[in-house]
């Protein structure tokens, strides 16, 4: 009875025995050369899957950062446009929230030196913030070596200083349009940023709403050669099929020049309004 018994035990203890060899061998394994290495991380200490819904991490920041921030500052309009002799940058004066507008006569600019202007847009704190540290880094340039930095070599700076801040822990989320002309060549220039550190030069860009409803229109009526007349007129078809097309009030339009003489506002009547040919 005792010997039945033992034989019975040892048939079960060898049947799970098998099962379980049998699950272990099943599993995949990762080899390293000729060696296999078992899993021996604790199940505590094991670092979570990407979510790919929203990008989340261990120690990441806000995991919605990227999707967030692009809705908000997709509310703001820029446009630059350049011609014969200038450049032109637009920006909308709404400072808006979502669909709450927090200010309605914002200047999303910033003069950098005597020939070079910036216009930005993104989240609130970040623009600010970063707008005037670049406005600052290039003035102390000019004081340090008594002349300014040409609008290449500003686009260049503050596209580096994007990348640095896009690798840390607190990215700027800003994009930007960086206009000027060269005191020396006296050649117009326009760069397109975005907070990725994207730089492209441009004969015209836009940002926000504006790349959705203006590209074409700039497609069809810019050329290089055209003077500041229809540089203006051009710039008012975009306003006005902006007005058209939004269900939104961006407030018009603070729009100002780069010449060989310096930048100045220029006197923009957001009523006016021109077909399009």
């Amino acid at each position: 009875m005792l010997f039945k018994i033992l034989v019975t035990w040892s048939v079960l203890t060898g049947r799970l025995g098998f099962c379980a060899v049998w699950q272990e061998a099943a599993a995949p394994r990762v080899e390293l050369g000729a060696q296999e290495l078992p899993n021996t991380t604790p199940s505590s200490t094991k670092q979570q899957p990407r979510n790919p819904q929203t990008c989340e991490f261990i120690c990441t920041k806000d995991p919605s950062f990227h999707d967030a921030n692009l809705y908000f500052q997709s509310r703001e309009v820029l446009l630059g446009i350049t011609g014969k002799d200038f450049t032109l940058i637009a920006a909308s004066k709404a400072a808006m929230r979502g669909a709450t507008v927090l200010k309605a006569a914002d200047d999303k600019t910033r003069q950098l030196n005597k020939h070079t202007l910036m216009a930005f847009s993104g989240e609130a704190g970040d623009t600010i913030q970063f707008a005037e540290y670049i406005q600052a880094n290039a003035q102390l340039y000019s004081m340090r070596n008594g002349i300014d930095l040409s609008p290449s070599a500003v686009a260049n700076f503050v596209r580096g200083e994007l990348a640095s801040s896009l690798r840390s822990r607190k990215p700027y989320n800003v994009n930007l349009l960086l206009g000027g002309v060269d005191p020396i060549t006296l050649k117009p220039s326009l760069y397109w940023m975005d907070y990725l550190a994207s730089l492209a030069p441009l004969p015209y860009a836009a940002h926000g709403y504006a790349q959705y409803y203006c590209l074409s229109i700039l497609d069809k009526h810019h050329h290089p050669d055209i003077d500041y007349e229809q540089g203006i007129k051009i710039l008012r078809m975009c306003t006005d099929e902006l007005k058209r097309r939004l269900p939104i009030d961006f407030k018009g339009m603070l729009v100002k020049v780069i010449t060989k003489d310096g930048i100045r506002e220029v006197d923009y009547d957001d009523s006016a309004r021109i077909d399009c040919p």
